[in-house]
């Protein structure tokens, strides 16, 4: 009996000792793996780099459509924001009293033309009466006189007639080219053109339609050194260069236009230089006033190119993780560049050859041993292309 329950303290013993042994095995630390990440070196391409600005539209021609002549609104021959035509009736300020300082200055200029006349036989008849001696030279040069200042009676009476036409064609307030109208600022039966010219309402027109922007001195220098070294002058620039606009909303550039300006020294006060372009606007799609996204396209160059998802920032600048040959994240200081079709040009802090991290970033961190699977550079690569 004895035997047996020592053999079965013996048997106990050894079963809690193995449980014992199977406990520490089972909390032994086993480190992960090292995460898996895309990578894929950048694009080298040859890209059309652009210039981009603010800028905003103006319109090509604006007036300010006023009363020249004083005179009760008779009549207002449009509709407020209609677009009308060169030459088109807007306002009419009442006619008939300029109408009749017309009649009457035309009146004055014939009574003067007739006495020029009746002078001029006169001075006739005394030139021919001088010339036989019949007549003294006093008379002819009494006659002379008279001609001379019925002459000058009519030259004065024909500027009258001239400056009452003038003024009863303002009468008649015209569209002074293509455009669009505001809304009438005055009312039918208002009197106008009292102390001052009276504004009646103001006409632009909308096609062409101008963009104007500024560019930086510094810009401003780089791109005249490019000039230069090519053999580029500003007159090969104006007229030619095209030049991109977006509206705020708009996806890409789709209003197309070129330079047609070149301002010929930078603003002290900004350190800028103004530029402007001109753009079809047949649509009217641009209105003067809106600010706008502009692209001025530069000499194509050679480019890096790595997705959007790929760049980070932090409190000194952007940067790109890459996987060195040791497989192990580094963070990689870059100077951006312009987008090309969601792709980003790398001005500096890359090479062609180095493996960018473009899927899986959450996983990665500088320092950080991982298992890099090489991908194909896209435009469209994001964390949730990790594996």
């Amino acid at each position: 009996m004895l035997a047996v329950i020592k053999t079965g303290r013996r048997v106990a013993t050894f079963g809690l000792l193995a449980s014992l042994g199977a406990c520490q095995q089972e909390n032994t630390y086993v480190p992960p793996p090292p995460p898996t990440v895309g990578v894929a070196y950048p694009i080298q391409k040859t890209v059309q780099p652009y210039l981009e600005a603010t800028g905003n539209m103006a319109a090509v021609n604006s007036v300010n459509l006023v009363a020249r002549v004083q005179g009760f609104l008779q009549e207002i021959d449009y509709k407020d924001g209609a677009a009308v035509k060169k030459g088109t009736k807007l306002f009419v300020i009442e006619p008939e009293p300029y109408k009749l300082k017309v009649d009457q200055a035309q009146a004055a200029l014939e009574g003067a033309k007739a006495q020029l006349l009746n002078s001029q036989i006169e001075f006739n008849r005394q030139q021919t009466l001088v010339s036989r001696q019949v007549s003294t030279q006093a008379s002819f040069d009494q006659a002379r006189a008279n001609r001379d200042l019925n002459q000058a009676t009519v030259d004065q009476d024909q500027a009258n007639l001239q400056q009452a036409q003038i003024n009863y064609g303002y009468t008649r307030v015209d569209a002074p080219f293509d455009g669009t109208v505001t809304q009438h600022l005055v009312s039918v039966g208002e009197l106008v053109g009292t102390n001052s010219p009276t504004q009646l309402a103001t006409i632009y027109q909308l096609e062409p339609i101008w963009v104007n922007f500024t560019i930086s001195e510094r810009d401003v220098q780089t791109i005249r050194a490019a000039m230069a070294k090519h053999g580029i002058t500003t007159a090969d620039v104006v007229g030619k260069v095209p030049v991109e606009v977006a509206l705020q909303t708009d996806r890409g550039f789709p209003y197309k236009g070129v330079i047609d300006y070149i301002a010929p020294n930078v603003d002290t006060s900004t350190g800028t230089l103004n530029v402007r372009g001109v753009l079809d606007n047949k649509d009217f799609r641009l209105l003067p006033g809106y600010y706008v996204r502009v692209h001025l396209p530069l000499r194509p160059v050679d480019a890096l190119l790595v997705p959007e998802e790929a760049i980070g920032a932090d409190q000194s600048g952007r940067y790109v993780l890459i996987v060195n040959a040791g497989n192990v994240v580094e963070q990689r200081k870059v100077t951006t560049g312009e987008t090309f079709e969601g792709m980003r040009r790398i001005l500096s802090g890359l090479t062609a050859k180095d493996k960018v991290i473009v899927a899986g970033l959450l996983q990665a961190a500088p320092g950080q041993k991982v298992v890099p699977q090489l991908q194909q550079m896209t435009a469209t690569n994001s964390d949730t292309d990790a594996k």
